[in-house]
């Protein structure tokens, strides 16, 4: 489970590059019930919900959401953008004034991840590399399973998964999936998987990637 405890190599923020602020403020306040918040760089804010900070946005020429796994010591010294080795864009994040995102794990906050890869053994070596992510494999399920360091099974923050392009993709928690499918194009049609819930991938208007979903275990998540 994501939480907001962002020890080294946990993922500690995310934001959306898009060309158009107002516009996708006005997506994601429809889809997920997000507010936003301009900050003073142009075409740059945060997003909200419920008053606690779930993401953030900047000023890109195209639209992509980017995941930032909190920094360890042996990354950049300063907040950086990366491409791993098979393409998958990603970010460095050095807490500073802001400690990471206000709000995990609870509807309207960003609650798993997948990294798309063509190559998923060597990702995994790679990011292994870099953040020491533990990697686990679970018996029956597709992928290879991803926690920070030094954390027991209740830490899983995402999994790593075949695909023919690398990327990752951030998943939202929602109260109704298929409400949230209705309201934006959608890649995978909502579906439930056992034991994790119901899904489903959606792309905004300016090509950015995310998944929708309803927890099994929602009901029951602390309120990080």
């Amino acid at each position: 489970m994501i939480t907001t405890d962002f020890v080294p190599g946990a993922p500690a923020w995310i934001d959306l590059g898009t060309s158009d602020e107002a516009a996708a403020a006005e997506f994601y306040g429809r889809v997920l019930g997000w507010g936003y918040q301009p900050l003073e760089t142009p075409g740059s804010g945060v997003f909200t919900h419920a008053g606690r900070t779930v993401a953030g946005q900047v000023s890109s020429q195209s639209g992509s959401w980017t995941v930032h796994f909190a920094a360890s010591g042996a990354e950049p010294a300063a907040d950086v953008r990366l491409t791993d080795p098979h393409g998958g864009e990603f970010g460095v994040w050095q807490a500073g004034e802001r400690p990471g995102i206000g709000a995990v794990s609870i509807p309207g906050s960003l609650t798993w991840l997948e990294l798309h890869s063509p190559a998923p053994s060597a990702s995994a070596a790679f990011y292994r590399s870099l953040f020491s992510w533990e990697i686990e494999l679970i018996p029956g399920a597709p992928g290879q399973f991803l926690r920070p360091a030094g954390t027991g099974a209740g830490r899983l923050f995402g999994a790593i998964v075949a695909d023919t392009q690398a990327f990752w993709l951030p998943y939202f928690e929602v109260a109704d999936v298929d409400q949230a499918a209705a309201s934006a194009p959608v890649l995978l049609a909502p579906h439930d998987l056992d034991g994790v819930g119901r899904i489903a991938v959606l792309v905004d208007p300016f090509g950015a990637r995310f998944g929708v979903m309803r927890s099994v275990t929602v009901e029951s998540l602390p309120n990080f």
